[in-house]
């Protein structure tokens, strides 16, 4: 039970933040950093909530994103929040079916009130390497 308490509480707080960054993405375009990223597709609830990630949480993690919860992408240790691009939500809403495997991000990053977030434009499996 203090799983899902705590998997709400993430979720409602990640709500509130990508509210807030959306809004002020329309206000203040200018000063973003585009680019593109590459990294494990996480699922904010799970991942926050209790650091779940990788291949043994790939089915969750297809389910938590299906149903709507908040997703990052995980580049060079950190977790970055990934929005919806207003005008080209396709990009977005394809990376629902790509949570729990690594990506590759296009789009433009911005910072404020120390959170960080990938305003997303394009989205596509990131080429996997066979070790050797």
């Amino acid at each position: 039970m203090k799983r899902i308490w705590i998997g709400l509480a993430t979720a409602a707080a990640l709500a509130v933040a990508v509210t807030a960054f959306a809004a002020d993405q329309h206000s203040h375009m200018a000063g973003g950093k585009a680019g593109t990223w590459k990294g494990e597709i996480l699922d904010a609830g799970c991942y926050l909530g209790h650091g779940a990630m990788g291949a043994k949480h790939k089915e969750c993690a297809l389910k938590c994103a299906s149903e709507g919860m908040p997703l990052m992408i995980l580049v060079d240790g950190k977790a970055v929040l990934l929005t919806m691009n207003h005008d080209n939500p396709d990009a977005f809403n394809s990376l629902k079916t790509m949570a729990g495997s690594v990506a590759e991000i296009t789009g433009t990053m911005y910072s404020r009130a120390g959170v960080s977030g990938i305003d997303v434009t394009g989205a596509k499996l990131a080429a996997v390497t066979a070790a050797k």
